[in-house]
């Protein structure tokens, strides 16, 4: 793998490289190019996951001739295809090595596989809303206890914005979560439910289920259910996979007429 990357920055068929280095023992993301070749010798695949296409578009975004080559692994190139579908990146300036999935190692429960997610263990709350739970198992529970335990989750939040950070195809220039006509700024916590909610809307067509957020959250909200269940909702409306190519766009679903039974006040 060294070695192909070598070779691509040697023959120019990228600029850039995102993969993982070793600094002081950790592999961090780090942008190889021909100036740092000699840097190669501490290119490493992981095993930690970092959102790279996110740092791609960034990189795009400043210098769009620029050609780039990442590591990717599945929730990667799903997430590459959506950046693909909204303009975020050009695919023929993309190069990709792709790598299996494995789990991130902050989290246990934390994995790749998008259609069949792995339950590590027992992670059973008495209040909240387990982290394993499918969104059929959460339906099961009545509608007010439903609400309580989903209050419980978003009462935890401390508006770090690491999930909206951390997400790969995140990439609005205005961010509605610091918009004052929604989220009051300066405001700990978050106002309850709101702040979730504007980012589920957010998501819906557009997560690619990697896992990175709920990685990310220091209080352990399980983000990814609340996201797949939004996820959901457009598929079933729209027959919309995110993510399960470059060539399906967004902009299809609303070629679709939705008639919504109009229920009485």
């Amino acid at each position: 793998m060294k070695e192909r990357v070598k070779e691509w920055l040697q023959e120019g068929k990228v600029d850039f490289f995102l993969g993982y280095k070793m600094v002081e023992g950790h592999p961090l993301p780090y942008v190889f190019s021909k100036e740092n070749m000699e840097d190669l010798g501490e290119f490493v695949e992981g095993p930690a996951r970092y959102p790279l296409e996110k740092m791609a578009a960034r990189i795009a975004a400043c210098r769009p001739e620029a050609r780039v080559g990442l590591l990717v692994r599945d929730c990667n190139q799903r997430a590459l295809n959506v950046l693909y579908t909204w303009n975020q990146l050009d695919p023929e300036k993309v190069e990709t090595i792709s790598l299996n999935c494995c789990p991130s190692g902050l989290k246990p429960h934390a994995d790749c596989s998008y259609l069949e997610p792995e339950k590590v263990g027992p992670k059973k709350k008495k209040w909240g809303i387990d982290n394993n739970m499918s969104t059929d198992e959460a339906e099961d529970l009545s509608q007010e206890e439903r609400f309580q335990r989903w209050m419980y989750e978003f009462e935890k939040c401390i508006k770090c914005y690491g999930c909206r950070d951390i997400c790969p195809v995140c990439f609005c220039e205005e961010c509605s979560l610091e918009h004052p006509n929604l989220i009051r700024t300066g405001t700990l916590p978050p106002e309850i439910p709101i702040f979730h909610l504007v980012r589920a809307v957010h998501m819906a067509g557009r997560c690619i289920d990697c896992g990175l957020c709920e990685d990310a959250c220091p209080v352990d909200i399980p983000l990814r259910l609340l996201y797949r269940k939004v996820n959901e909702i457009v598929a079933d409306l729209f027959d919309y996979k995110t993510g399960m190519g470059p060539d399906q766009s967004p902009f299809s679903m609303l070629g679709e007429q939705v008639l919504l039974e109009p229920k009485p006040i």
